[in-house]
């Protein structure tokens, strides 16, 4: 039911993570392990005695472990009471997951596996800083970070003129500390002034999304995938192949090869993505796209297309979506994901005018199916 449709896009503020790479020393890295390690044994134990005394709001948490972290693990007041919000932020999540059904019906296995044990966090699990935990010398490239080991100063990073820029003038909130592969990287978050909103678009850019073409736009341009499916075929073959070795030597190259099909997949939405919102955006049009929330539980696909509409890499963990973030001013409207988009009235009303294109049917390599391309115009 599409009613009126509400739009996406608000004037304000938009929270951009700008990741640079950490340069430690052998000895400060090992300082940054250790901290690490014992916030994270922190957060499990605290996670523990939530889940025993079913403590799970912060204040209540607070008060029943905030003294024993300090003193067992050696952490700081504000490392502390960061350890036990996280605690508590996982504890909201699983709720709300379980709420939404994402982890199955109620009395299922993994519903039950979810929800008679605490939750534990992993020893190199990302641990958040706040201002009075870590500041930042960006000129010089810097900064200084706490530890349990004290307060370490001059470490190095690294990152794009860009990045840099973006740092030095907007960078607001909490930062991330993450351990991946043996490399140190900061998640600082950055709160960017938006475009000015445009109030009156002259039309609507309609975005059909699938997998075998990725996106369609109602202009009759395709961003076919291909060669992304063609790639994903060869990346799935090849880790079956090197799985049933079992070597020392292929357990290297999997380990080599992980996340590698998950960041290619990541890269090309990103590009689609501007594409999309720069042609929006010269043409003074907003966009218009479907909303795929809960598309696995809706749709089931039979052996052949059913592989691809579960991995993971497709839409980045959220099945055939293309994350449009509105930018430049553009206006972004969410439609429903049957059908396509008809017209749009200025009042919101939903016209069903459709126009087809040709596109793949799900598995297949010629032309051979029809798909319904949004064609949508301001009345």
């Amino acid at each position: 039911m599409w009613g009126c449709l509400a739009l996406a896009c608000t004037v304000g503020i938009m929270k951009l993570v700008v990741q640079v790479k950490l340069l430690p020393t052998p000895v400060q890295a090992a300082a940054l392990e250790a901290t690490l390690r014992a916030c994270n044994e922190a957060a499990t134990w605290a996670s523990q005695v939530a889940f025993e005394e079913d403590a799970k709001s912060n204040f209540a948490l607070r008060r029943l472990t905030y003294a024993e972290v300090k003193a067992r693990w050696g952490l700081g007041a504000q490392a502390a009471q960061h350890v036990i919000k996280r605690t508590c932020d996982a504890y909201a999540t699983l709720k709300a997951n379980l709420k939404v059904g994402n982890l199955g019906k109620p009395g299922s296995k993994r519903y039950r596996r979810a929800t008679e044990k605490p939750v534990v966090f992993r020893p190199e699990g990302a641990q958040p800083y706040d201002d009075r935990m870590l500041s930042w010398q960006i000129a010089e490239r810097r900064v200084s970070i706490w530890t349990t080991a004290g307060r370490i100063k001059d470490v190095a990073f690294t990152a794009s003129p860009e990045q840099l820029a973006t740092l030095a003038l907007y960078r607001k909130g909490e930062s991330d500390l993450v351990c991946r592969d043996g490399m140190w990287f900061l998640n600082a978050t950055c709160e960017v002034p938006e475009a000015p909103l445009n109030t009156d678009p002259v039309d609507f850019l309609g975005i059909h999304l699938g997998i075998v073409n990725i996106a369609t736009t109602s202009d009759g341009e395709i961003m076919a995938g291909r060669e992304l499916n063609r790639g994903r075929v060869r990346e799935r073959h090849l880790r079956s192949k090197l799985q049933k070795k079992n070597t020392p030597s292929a357990k290297r190259r999997l380990k080599k090869r992980r996340r590698k099909e998950a960041r290619r997949a990541k890269d090309i939405n990103h590009k689609i993505a501007k594409r999309v919102v720069a042609e929006a955006e010269r043409t003074g049009r907003g966009i218009a796209l479907e909303d795929l929330t809960g598309i696995r539980e809706r749709v089931r696909l039979r052996k052949p297309g059913g592989t691809s509409h579960a991995l993971k890499a497709v839409g980045e963990g959220r099945p055939l979506q293309l994350v449009v973030r509105p930018a430049g001013g553009v206006h972004r409207v969410q439609g429903p994901p049957r059908g396509g988009a008809g017209g749009v009235r200025r009042s919101g009303i939903h016209l069903p005018h459709l126009r087809r294109v040709r596109a793949h049917r799900q598995g297949e390599p010629g032309l051979s199916g029809l798909v319904r391309v949004p064609v949508l115009r301001i009345r």
